[in-house]
């Protein structure tokens, strides 16, 4: 049966997604920016809270994938303390200035992962020759990699999603952005063997005062009084949905 695996903000938002048929959660900070690193009061929350695999992402900053030398080492460091803390997995990636997988760089996090399952991020769909970096990434050993097929979203991208999971010995291939209940089947019909969700809302602070003239974003057109969650509602429609798509 098909794994869903559901992104999460935050320890609530983790929990909802286990009560209502996660499978797994990938574990992040900042969904403006795609996807932080959290913090470490987040990680220990989370770990001590949920029963599911949890996947923290390590990820030093937004933007594009390909570190300074002190990124990469604050991103090394978050990975030894992920690994400390008991996480069975992890889930990042780095790209070298010409787009391409960055061997030297991902030899060095799979010594830090020691054992961990490490999936390797969207920086996939940033690089310039998917089926290269597909066998570099099958040579060093990550367990998955999550894609949208290069495109906005997976639908979109299904095509390559597909061509890549019938290729002989890579590593799973999970889809993920913009995977919802009302697209769901299609990746099931493709043969996936996992799916990735936010599963996410965006819903009203419960602020009452709100300070309409002042801004803590360098986006002075960001809505802060918005809170981005998941639809415990999605993840049990994802969820029944698979099972179904097996009966």
């Amino acid at each position: 049966m098909t794994l869903l695996e559901i992104c999460c903000y935050s320890v609530e938002d983790a929990l909802i997604a286990e009560q209502h048929g996660a499978d797994r959660i990938e574990f992040c900070a900042a969904p403006k920016e795609g996807g932080l690193t959290p913090s470490f009061g987040a990680l220990q929350a989370v770990r001590e809270a949920v029963t599911i695999p949890v996947h923290p992402i390590v990820r030093p900053r937004g933007g594009d994938f390909c570190y300074r030398d002190d990124e990469f080492q604050v991103l090394l460091a978050d990975i030894e303390r992920v690994r400390e803390l008991g996480f069975p997995g992890v889930v990042t990636g780095v790209l070298n200035e010409d787009g391409e997988v960055d061997v030297a760089r991902m030899a060095q996090i799979m010594g830090a992962a020691q054992g961990m399952a490490v999936t390797f991020h969207r920086a996939f769909d940033m690089c310039a020759n998917p089926h290269q970096a597909i066998e570099i990434l099958a040579q060093s050993g990550v367990a998955r990699i999550l894609t949208s097929g290069q495109q906005a979203t997976a639908e979109k991208g299904v095509s390559l999603i597909t061509e890549l999971n019938a290729l002989p010995g890579v590593p799973i291939i999970m889809a993920g952005a913009g995977v919802r209940p009302d697209n769901l089947e299609l990746f099931l019909r493709a043969g996936l063997k996992e799916v990735h969700s936010s599963a996410g809302r965006w819903t009203a602070s419960p602020m009452r005062y709100r300070n309409s003239g002042l801004s803590m974003s360098s986006d002075a057109s960001a809505d802060e009084y918005a809170r981005y969650g998941v639809d415990k509602e999605a993840v049990a429609e994802m969820k029944a949905l698979i099972v179904h798509y097996r009966q």
